[in-house]
């Protein structure tokens, strides 16, 4: 063959390349930014669990509840900022301790939300039953309801506190509908006393399909085992279903164990439940999303070691698992499936969009123009959200406004993949042009 025909040929195959590179690009993190801490006093590396001193601060979401947040039994604590669309209700079991914790906690990674800002935000009422007491020292309850009941903290009535976090919903219940659809790049088999899930050993990002519950085969706890997982790849576990239950003592205070070593990159999601049910004995780990506005999730683990997502409502406590269940703030880093979703601003995203809007949990997997529009938003909340924190109650009230978006920030990595396959394909156009430019000339100077 020719010179100028292998110019040629290797301009076609170095664009053809990277076109198929940017067209299975999946390098995107959760929606809206959520999942990495924010704001300049993040630690390094969040701490095991522990009783220690604060190692940093967290100015992101911890906890979302699209619905109602139900404090119940003997349920203890949340770390981290709490987010909650509905409302508030606290009424545990006689006989527990009376106290519930939010933002700050006795234990967990102890790196909650800075001094000052939101520990609470509800879009309805707050309510403490009688002889109870809501914990958020050092930090505001920001509720849209009304306020009844014993609690500690700053006081912030506003009808206005969850407007910022309106579209949170919809664009997470999108998010789950799509990662849903992810190829399965290994298997999930459930041997009874553990469930074994065996990855390919070579994909960034692991999936899994699973149409079962996580339980032995009396419905009790099992162990859950990961192989064939690359280090530092995403491990995302699909739950299908219309209810799904959990119950393990897989995972660990201590660090070491194989699923906390995965924590910050694993993702449970369960697109379609409206029952969901994390229990046993573990120290879970890893970050939960539940898609369904119309769920419910009870909570009965002794610990979730993660971001907890939902978009519908949210039981703490109960039986089923152990006793002064938490939830501990650890953030989600991996990279998912990159998804077409609306954005809480949806002034130009929708119009910019509209032709994708069918397909947007099949093929999004390849758009960007969200995940830029995103970014957008995150620069500009990241910023104020820090310095919002430090300020005091007179304007805080108007940072609560630029808080409250804290967690749709933190996010320039969002169009990443389309950003850094971009010189490939310039570099392919090229050497295509110049090959079938090369290749004309040579064939009129023989013909001449």
């Amino acid at each position: 063959m020719s010179r100028t025909h292998l110019l040629g040929v290797f301009g076609a195959v170095a664009l053809v390349t990277a076109v198929a590179l940017h067209g299975t690009g999946t390098a995107a993190p959760l929606p809206g930014g959520l999942g990495p801490c924010v704001g300049s006093q993040c630690p390094g590396k969040h701490p095991p669990i522990n009783n220690g001193a604060i190692t940093g601060y967290d100015d992101a979401i911890n906890v979302f509840v699209g619905g109602d947040f139900l404090v119940r039994a003997s349920a203890a604590e949340a770390e981290g900022r709490i987010v909650v669309g509905g409302n508030f209700d606290q009424d545990k079991a006689a006989g527990s301790s009376p106290s519930y914790n939010v933002g700050i906690v006795g234990v967990g990674s102890r790196v909650p939300p800075p001094p000052g800002s939101d520990f609470l935000v509800t879009g309805g009422a707050v309510t403490v039953a009688t002889g109870q007491k809501l914990l958020a020292e050092g930090g505001n309850i920001h509720h849209a309801g009304t306020l009844s009941g014993t609690f500690t903290g700053t006081d912030k009535p506003d009808p206005d506190a969850f407007k910022p976090y309106a579209g949170l919903s919809s664009q997470l219940t999108a998010a789950s509908t799509c990662y849903a659809t992810a190829a399965a790049t290994g298997t999930a088999v459930n041997q009874n006393y553990q469930t074994l899930f065996t990855g390919d050993g070579k994909s960034a990002l692991q999936v899994f399909t699973v149409d079962f519950d996580l339980v032995g085969a009396s419905g009790g706890q099992q162990g859950l085992v990961f192989a064939g997982i690359p280090d530092g790849a995403t491990v995302l576990v699909n739950l299908v279903g219309d209810a799904r239950r959990i119950a393990t003592y897989t995972g660990e205070i201590a660090d070491g164990g194989q699923l906390n070593s995965m924590r910050e990159r694993l993702l449970w999601n369960f697109p379609a439940a409206t029952t969901v049910e994390l229990a046993g004995g573990a120290q879970f780990q890893g970050s939960v999303l539940v898609g369904n506005p119309a769920s419910m999730t009870t909570v009965t683990m002794p610990g979730v070691n993660g971001r907890f997502f939902t978009t519908g409502s949210l039981t703490h406590g109960g039986s089923g698992g152990g006793t002064g269940n938490e939830f501990h703030a650890y953030p989600f880093t991996g990279d998912l499936p990159s998804c077409d979703t609306a954005t809480t601003t949806t002034t130009t995203t929708t119009d910019s969009t509209t032709t994708t809007t069918d397909s947007t949990t099949t093929d999004g997997t390849t758009t960007t123009t969200d995940t830029t529009t995103t970014t957008d938003a995150t620069t500009t909340t990241t910023g104020t959200t820090t310095g919002g924190t430090t300020t005091t109650t007179t304007t805080t009230t108007a940072a609560a406004t630029t808080t409250s978006t804290a967690p749709l920030g933190g996010g320039d990595e969002l169009a990443s993949t389309g950003r850094e396959l971009a010189p490939f394909v310039m570099i392919g156009g090229m050497l295509l042009l110049g090959g079938t430019t090369l290749l004309v000339l040579f064939g009129r100077r023989r013909r001449g």
